[in-house]
Formats: C-alpha cells, structure tokens, sequence
C-alpha cells in the first residue's frame, strides 16, 4: 500500500515541509513526494533501529522489517536488548537508505513502537516477512508472539512504529523533507 500522501493512523493527510535554512539543502531541490518516501521504506532490506536504554543511552542495531499500512513494522527476540529498552520507553527512530552521498534517498521515521499481539496481525505480517525475505524470514504464528527456527523454538515480538514525523534526505540535489503526523 503506497499512499499518495502521508496519512496517520486517523487518516489525517500531510503535506511535506521544507526546512528552511538547512546547511546541506541546495535551493533548487524539491520537496521529496511522499510516494517516493513510502516506497524506500517499502522496499528496503535493511534497517537500522536506535532505542533508549533505562539509563538514557542509545541502542543502535540493524534489523529487517516491513513497510505497510502506513507503519514500519519489525521484529525483536523477547530477550534481546531492543525488547528490554522498549519496556522502558517506546520512543525510537528507524532509518534506512544507502551508504552514497551523492545519490539515493534515507528516510528516518520517528515515533512509538507499539507491540502486536492479535493473531490476524500477526498472521498478515508473518506472511509479509515470509513474502519479502523468503525461508530464512519465515515465522509461524504463536500465542501472542511470531516464532522461527528449526522447531519454532525462537519467540519474537512484533511491533509496529506510529510515525510521528519522517524525513526524507534526498541527495542528489541534497535536500531534506519532513513529513508530520
């Protein structure tokens, strides 16, 4: 699902916003289109997720994940470092795009992680990743959790990130986009 613009989870519309007076922004760069954005978070194979650790430290690690119905979806072990700093604090950015700094597009979205449980969700994401990443990302639906490996043995959360802004650093002009909620 690619929207023409961005839409929160109300369905209010956004229009992109240009920051003014940004050192690297080039005056003849236009504002990044919003399908342009929705569709790097879609295709990416890669993120980079930062949460907060309880003593305020950052936690920075990549992952894999999934872009649909206007949220960035992803997956963490129950016992894994992300998973104990989302008890603490659910705010966190996810970023991806490339490594060039003449072309390509990075897109940061910043918000709230928010863990799902439901099994229609779960079932419908599950056969995203399965879809997206093939066997090796291929999850089997538990209570309240996703599970892979060889017996199901490894339990994963599920969360979504509500966006509440993105930004778009476009580079080639450079420019930068954001996109509120």
């Amino acid at each position: 699902m690619s929207p023409a613009r961005p839409r929160g989870l109300y369905g209010h519309e956004r229009e992109p916003h240009r920051p003014a007076g940004h050192p690297l922004q080039r005056p003849d760069a236009a504002p990044t289109p919003w399908s342009v954005t929705w569709q790097v978070l879609e295709r990416a194979e890669l993120y980079w997720i930062t949460t907060v650790r309880p003593d305020g430290r950052p936690h920075v690690t990549p992952l894999v994940g999934i872009g649909a119905n206007d949220a960035v979806y992803f997956t963490t072990g129950l016992e894994e470092q992300k998973a104990r700093n989302l008890q603490h604090n659910p705010h966190v950015a996810i970023t991806t795009g490339n490594n060039s700094w003449a072309s390509g597009l990075d897109v940061v979205v910043e918000g709230d992680a928010v863990r799902i449980s439901d099994h229609e969700s779960l079932q419908r994401l599950a056969d995203a990743y399965g879809a997206k990443y093939g066997d090796f990302w291929r999850f089997e639906v538990g209570d309240g959790v996703l599970s892979h490996g060889e017996h199901g043995e490894i339990g994963a959360a599920l969360f979504r990130i509500d966006p509440a802004k993105v930004l778009a650093f476009a580079k080639d002009p450079h420019g930068q986009t954001r996109y509120r909620y």
